[in-house]
């Protein structure tokens, strides 16, 4: 079992930047994928950015490239969501999920744990 606790959410004006933090704990395998999500009112969850937890590797979702970064420290058991020139349509609830497996690291079905989320609000 692994536990995920995010934080770092809040209300933002457009342009502003805001770090996530997801805590992680438990069993925890080093080729786990960390990954982060979002949901908008009224839509699907979405693939934002996924880190390979022991090589670095990562995946980013179209609307996020060249504006977000994920990272992890390896020692904290902590991944990070650095998103830089948020946009209004950036606003939604932000998910911390972990999983391994061989389904495609932007799937969510990939991802086995999940934290309770964290609300992020642009406004203009």
């Amino acid at each position: 079992q692994v536990q995920l606790v995010e934080s770092g959410g809040g209300l933002v004006q457009a342009g502003d930047s805001l770090r996530l933090s997801c805590a992680a704990s438990g069993r925890f395998f080093s080729d786990y994928w960390m990954g982060w999500f979002r949901q908008a009112p009224g839509k699907e969850r979405e693939i934002v950015a996924t880190i390979n937890w022991s090589r670095g590797n990562t995946y980013y979702g179209d609307s996020v490239k060249g504006r977000f970064t994920i990272s992890r420290d390896n020692a904290e058991n902590t991944g990070y969501l650095q998103m830089n020139s948020l946009k209004l349509e950036d606003t939604a609830v932000y998910y911390c999920a972990v999983g391994g497996g061989y389904r495609p690291v932007n799937s969510r079905a990939r991802y086995d744990y999940w934290g309770q989320g964290t609300q992020v609000t642009v406004s203009s």
